[in-house]
């Protein structure tokens, strides 16, 4: 099998092992004869080629070492020896995601995967763009040559970068005029009233009114909506499955061709086949089934979610203007804008009782839902509350109305808001998600604007989903967020929940962006961090090597990681095993939608 080609040795002892415990043994003295050659600078390769050497045997050591196979719940090297042997049946299981995993470790532990010369090098190289060894000039001639280099780099990464247009753009900012004026005259109003919030929050597609106008709008060709998005939507409305789309966020789509430039809009409301027939089958039991983070285990009391020492959710509306297909809430936000989804003031009034009661809660976020859909009274009389406890040094709102009705944020919701910041005592700040540059708008450059004003910090929470997953496509998000001044805070790993299959990514695609692309832009662009929410536990930072390992991958190239929760090193906790996206399925879906899979190659050599 070509999975051995790199280092035939690990194919000879498989072949010559009799059982897999002598294979075992045979390979981790190969293994750690390796390790000490690769440490004791017995091999001629580059110090990058070294390093990953070093680190891909690691990982293989860990793989078919009895704590790997404990912790994976089943035997990587099973597989592998009897692949080896041409077992039939294993040879009929495992697939080219295993095949790729093992034949890249291979070349990383061989020293020959070429991770030195990087992904983008050859590229630059194939353009014409060479090399220059800085190390060899000195003084301004180096400086000049390296700046001459490095502007050739950013002009390669900005035909990347044109593939992603922002709806701060021109073209697209007049294509949007367009499209509004379109919905304005189909459902017969003025400007003023598609700018009045309250206007777009009646009108939310949702239901079987939802539905009919969405058809209708396809019907009159103002709209083309895919026949199979129309029948999953159908079956949304049917079986009650969350739905719902703001008008606003409607005339971001092109209106003329679906998903051949809007499929990260569209793919982020219209839902697939697959999370439909899981929400179907499991509708009855959704309240424990798809809550992934285990929120009815961290409540220490109605409405407040407790994982941290310094800070709790409050979540104190359980619904939204729009329904994000991935949410993590899917479990209990039902529908945009359901009846009964403000709890009332007393059962908020209990939760504020509670913040008041622990001290520690430095921080409190106020989420749901989206709880800047509620109204000015309500927001002013929670942060009133939550003002008058001194233990409070940070207020946070959870909303993503910036991008499904930037037009909430008026001048008194704002001024709201910012009369509760107390310099040196007490800050307030907005925490909103958006997923990709073309949902950053003029709309919203006003209504951040109208916050910053009043002296708010807005901090972004990107799911790093797989569509908004492509080559410097998060790069482009950065810059329009700092254009119209909002912070990039977290890239999320979407929750690992079996019914959003279709929206996860590999974890070493997280940790590839950021060393390969977000690296090349501005510090003060790139303040956000990779992390893994675990169930019940919470943020795992995955830029940090050390709070994750790789301890077996399945047949199907599922990787299997155990994560290393926060409180590692401080107090003690137990590790969580999870079975990431296969890394060649993920490339496939890629190639489906015009990408290039040699772009990414270099995935496979992130652990």
């Amino acid at each position: 099998m070509e999975i051995f080609e790199p280092l035939p040795e690990i194919k000879e002892i498989l072949l010559t092992s009799d059982t897999i415990e002598d294979a075992r043994e045979r390979l981790s003295k190969f293994g750690e004869e390796l390790l000490w050659k690769y440490k004791n600078g017995e091999f001629n390769v580059d110090p990058i080629d070294r390093w990953l050497g070093i680190e891909a045997t690691s990982v293989f050591l860990n793989i078919i070492s009895e704590y790997g196979e404990k912790a994976a719940g089943f035997s990587t090297l099973e597989y592998l020896w009897k692949a080896a042997r041409g077992d039939k049946h294993v040879l009929s299981i495992i697939t080219e995601g295993f095949v790729e995993e093992f034949r890249h470790l291979f070349k990383a532990m061989a020293g020959v995967s070429g991770y030195s010369k990087g992904w983008l090098g050859p590229k630059l190289e194939a353009a014409g763009i060479k090399f220059v060894d800085f190390s060899k000039i000195k003084g301004r001639k180096a400086a000049l040559a390296r700046s001459d280099y490095l502007d050739k780099e950013w002009d390669y990464i900005r035909g990347y970068l044109k593939k992603y247009p922002s709806g701060l753009d021109g073209e697209i900012i007049e294509k949007r005029k367009k499209q509004r004026e379109q919905l304005m005259e189909y459902f017969g109003i003025t400007e003023d009233e598609w700018f009045d919030y309250k206007w777009q929050f009646s009108h939310v597609l949702k239901r079987e009114k939802g539905l009919e106008t969405l058809r209708e709008l396809n019907e009159l060709g103002i709209v083309k909506v895919p026949e199979d998005d129309l029948r999953q939507v159908e079956l949304a409305v049917k079986y009650r499955i969350p739905w719902g789309i703001t008008t606003h966020y409607l005339h971001l789509w092109d209106f003329q061709e679906p998903y051949k430039y809007d499929r990260h809009v569209r793919r982020q409301v219209m839902p697939p086949e697959w999370y439909m027939d899981n929400m179907i089958v499991h509708r009855e039991d959704r309240e424990y089934y798809f809550d992934f983070m285990g929120e009815h285990d961290t409540s220490p009391i109605d409405l407040v979610t407790r994982r941290y020492v310094t800070i709790a959710i409050l979540k104190a509306y359980d619904t939204c203007p729009q329904i994000c297909v991935y949410c993590q809430r899917n479990w209990e936000v039902l529908e945009p804008f359901m009846a009964g989804s403000f709890p009332g003031w007393d059962k908020i009034e209990k939760a504020l009782e509670w913040f008041a009661e622990h001290d520690s809660m430095m921080d409190v976020l106020i989420t749901g839902g989206d709880p800047i859909a509620l109204s000015d009274k309500i927001i002013d009389k929670i942060m009133s509350r939550l003002a008058e406890m001194d233990h409070v040094v940070n207020i946070r709102w959870g909303t993503r109305i910036l991008v499904t009705v930037p037009m909430r944020i008026t001048e008194g919701l704002a001024e709201i808001l910012g009369s509760y910041i107390e310099p040196g005592k007490r800050n307030v700040a907005i925490s909103t998600h958006f997923e990709t540059a073309y949902e950053v708008t003029p709309e919203v450059a006003e209504a951040t604007y109208k916050l910053r004003k009043q002296g708010i910090y807005i901090y972004n929470q990107l799911v790093y989903q797989r569509n908004v997953s492509r080559r410097f496509e998060n790069v482009a998000l950065r810059i329009a967020l700092k254009k119209v001044g909002i912070d990039p805070y977290y890239t999320f790993y979407p929750k690992g929940k079996i019914e959003q299959k279709d929206y996860l990514v590999p974890i070493a695609r997280v940790v590839q962006e950021r060393k390969e692309e977000a690296r090349l832009l501005p510090g003060q662009f790139r303040p956000d961090e990779p992390v893994f929410n675990v169930p019940r536990m919470g943020k795992n930072h995955l830029r940090a090597w050390q709070d994750r390992e790789l301890v077996g991958i399945r047949p199907d190239g599922s990787r299997i990681y155990l994560m290393h929760p926060w409180e590692k090193g401080i107090s003690e906790t137990k590790l969580y095993t999870y079975p990431d996206v296969p890394i060649k399925e993920y490339l496939d879906y890629l190639e489906s939608i015009g990408e290039d899979p040699k772009d990414y190659w270099t995935i496979w050599y992130y652990y």
